[in-house]
């Protein structure tokens, strides 16, 4: 039997076929489990990362893996997007015990540009967002698989020296300290929480300068690929990960 057979898995923020999230959505639905994902189009629009009917041939790729899945567009600033996600979910597939908290927002800034308001904007989704959803998340696993020790709570963090994107990299940062304290809560309900650093990953963005430059800085010998933190993902996600809770991995191949 497939390691997460029967588990109902939810992904934030999956945007396009190249991405961490397309990814981590089939390896775990490769390892078995039922997938929920979300996306943001008027974002990944401005962004220019949109691919026409992408939700619906994902979920065709998740389908042939033998699972169900299902998707819903979801912007994390809204007050009640938590709640509308999880009844959502609740209705299509049932009840999560895997949330994979990967939504970004990402506009680049530096100290001549940042601003309250582009700041706020990146704090809504990467902070405000994702730990409200988590909570949620638990409070729901916790009345629904009582006495058990299967929920798995996985977010994506970053940081680093980056002096463009510091409204990014200070927010998806801030993550990084919440990760231990809210493993510490959640532990006694049977949820473990992580954080996942990949460090520089080619998601189509790296172009061949920049994949000149940081090349070197890999001992490994190759840039990051999505498959790489989608197969830590599904580990984190099975019984045998279970003594691994409240740490931040860096997961980027000695970069």
């Amino acid at each position: 039997m497939k390691i997460l057979t029967g588990k109902i898995a939810i992904v934030t923020g999956v945007r396009n076929s190249k991405g961490i999230g397309a990814a981590t959505c089939l390896s775990l639905a490769k390892a078995g489990a039922d997938i929920f994902f979300t996306y943001w189009s008027p974002f990944d629009e401005a962004e220019r990362r949109l691919e026409r009917d992408f939700p619906s041939k994902l979920c065709e790729k998740i389908n042939s893996f033998g699972v169900r899945s299902n998707h819903m567009a979801l912007d994390l600033n809204l007050e009640e997007s938590q709640n509308n996600l999880l009844n959502t979910v609740q209705n299509k597939l049932g009840t999560a015990s895997i949330l994979v908290n990967n939504a970004t927002y990402e506009a680049p800034t530096n100290f001549r540009t940042l601003t309250s308001e582009n700041l706020d904007n990146h704090y809504q989704v990467n902070n405000r967002g994702a730990l409200l959803l988590a909570i949620e998340f638990a409070k729901r696993y916790e009345q629904q698989f009582p006495n058990k020790k299967e929920g798995r709570i996985s977010n994506f963090v970053s940081r680093g020296p980056d002096p463009n994107n510091i409204a990014y990299i200070a927010t998806k940062g801030m993550t990084i300290p919440t990760t231990e304290p809210l493993s510490v809560a959640l532990a006694p309900i049977g949820i473990t929480v992580n954080s996942i650093d990949p460090g520089p990953t080619d998601t189509g963005w790296i172009n061949k300068e920049i994949k000149n430059s940081v090349l070197p800085l890999f001992p490994t010998g190759r840039h990051g690929r999505p498959e790489d933190p989608a197969k830590l993902i599904t580990f984190l996600a099975s019984e045998d990960s279970y003594w691994i809770t409240g740490q931040t991995i860096r997961f980027e191949g000695g970069f």
